[in-house]
């Protein structure tokens, strides 16, 4: 009974609008009141969830993404991939692709990368001739390349939800090849169409023009070796290389390339406040939901059900990402890690998947959610810059769904799609 008030009030308050953390909370504290406990224990595992060090991060890596967001960094980026691949068939489409995987490297947040290459793209795109929601499709699924390729606050998210066992320098490396694989693969996706569809290609520029515009943008790419480079050589703990880059980001933008104005600062202070607040009051009350799933033992019976449906690995672990794809779909990134972690992870170190693959392969699942209706954070702002309706982005949008299930398998069942890089640095 006292799950399923847990289950009912959560499920209940998400239908009817409340914020995913509060209708965590809200029946968390319910449950606690059914089985007699003091409404205050809510409270208390709310803040022994947040009394984490590590996360002290991850309001560091929003600010150093909302720096390089204001700063003037994603111009740099788009000129150094049109330099590079803009000659390609559709080149365009191969200037946002590969624009998205330098970005999200440096920002970490789809969301970031969508407003400031979607906004700077996606309209040379509707001039040049392509279809809008070619343009905003392409823009949409290759964001999520934030979310896997390093840094990314959401590994630290996963870290902490799995229980602190996981090294995040080993999440940063586990994340880089995966996120170039599905770079590719939507870029293959959109090759195709743009031979299909006759989409122009942009003259070379030279290879003068592809050192000058690589010159300009190396470094930008110093934060991520900041945050990354110090994490994974020891210099920096996750937290102060979070730090350090941040300080880096505002330093290399307002003196360097002088394109941080007071205005655009303050803007990055209130949108990583904002984030950073919306992220942890999630981390807060998720400890609270999650402390009473293992105490009715979800895990457990979750893990006897899909065993009782059948008891072939690869038969689990795709139902475990179909569960996870239809999650994604309905709920925001953040909650998810944060409940379905202490879920699934135990019944994937019982298949013997590793703790750090199964934080990969979760992350570009629920990285797909975002570009899912009807709770599409990234298909919706996509849609916004590029204004055109979400009916029409969702008829031609398969062939990168497509490309995404193609890089979510060969993660979910190659391990050394992920697991190589970390391997070198043990």
């Amino acid at each position: 009974m006292g799950l399923a008030i847990l289950l009912c009030v959560f499920g209940v308050g998400v239908v009817i609008g409340v914020p995913v953390a509060f209708a965590m909370g809200i029946a968390a504290a319910a449950a606690f009141w059914y089985e007699g406990f003091p409404l205050l224990i809510t409270f208390q595992r709310a803040t022994a969830g947040v009394s984490v060090f590590s996360l002290l991060a991850i309001p560091f890596f929003v600010f150093a993404g909302e720096i390089m967001l204001h700063g003037g960094i994603a111009t740099r980026l788009v000129k150094l991939a049109s330099a590079l691949v803009g000659h390609l068939k559709g080149g365009l489409a191969m200037v946002n692709i590969f624009s998205s995987m330098l970005f999200g490297g440096i920002s970490g947040s789809a969301v970031a990368d969508i407003s400031a290459l979607g906004s700077l793209l996606i309209p040379v795109m509707k001039e040049r001739g392509y279809r809008p929601d070619f343009a905003v499709n392409v823009t949409v699924t290759s964001s999520i390349a934030g979310i896997v390729i390093p840094p990314s606050h959401n590994m630290i998210i996963f870290a902490v939800a799995a229980g602190g066992g996981i090294s995040v320098s080993k999440l940063f490396l586990a994340g880089v090849i995966p996120g170039i694989l599905m770079c590719a693969c939507l870029a293959i996706a959109a090759y195709i169409l743009s031979i299909k569809h006759n989409y122009p290609s942009e003259p070379f520029p030279g290879w003068g023009e592809v050192g000058r515009s690589a010159v300009d943008a190396i470094p930008g790419f110093f934060t991520a070796v900041i945050i990354v480079g110090g994490t994974l050589s020891g210099v920096f703990t996750v937290t102060e290389s979070g730090a350090f880059g941040a300080i880096y980001a505002v330093l290399l933008t307002r003196f360097y390339y002088r394109s941080l104005s007071w205005d655009a600062f303050v803007l990055a202070v209130t949108g990583a406040v904002r984030t950073t607040a919306m992220v942890m009051i999630l981390i807060a009350f998720a400890s609270s939901f999650a402390y009473l799933l293992a105490l009715y033992q979800v895990p457990a019976k979750l893990s006897d059900l899909l065993v009782s449906i059948s008891d072939n690995p690869i038969m689990i672990l795709l139902m475990i990402n179909v569960i996870l794809l239809i999650l994604g779909m309905i709920m925001d990134m953040a909650a998810l890690i944060l409940i379905c972690t202490p879920i699934f992870l135990p019944i994937a170190k019982g298949l013997g998947m590793d703790p750090t693959q199964f934080g990969i392969m979760m992350l570009i699942n629920l990285g797909l959610g975002l570009c899912t209706p009807p709770v599409g954070t990234c298909l919706f702002v996509g849609c916004a810059v590029g204004k055109i309706k979400i009916e029409q982005a969702l008829k031609s949008i398969w062939p990168f769904y497509i490309a995404i299930l193609g890089a979510l398998l060969l993660v979910t069942f190659v391990p050394q799609v992920s697991l190589w890089l970390p391997s070198l640095y043990d």
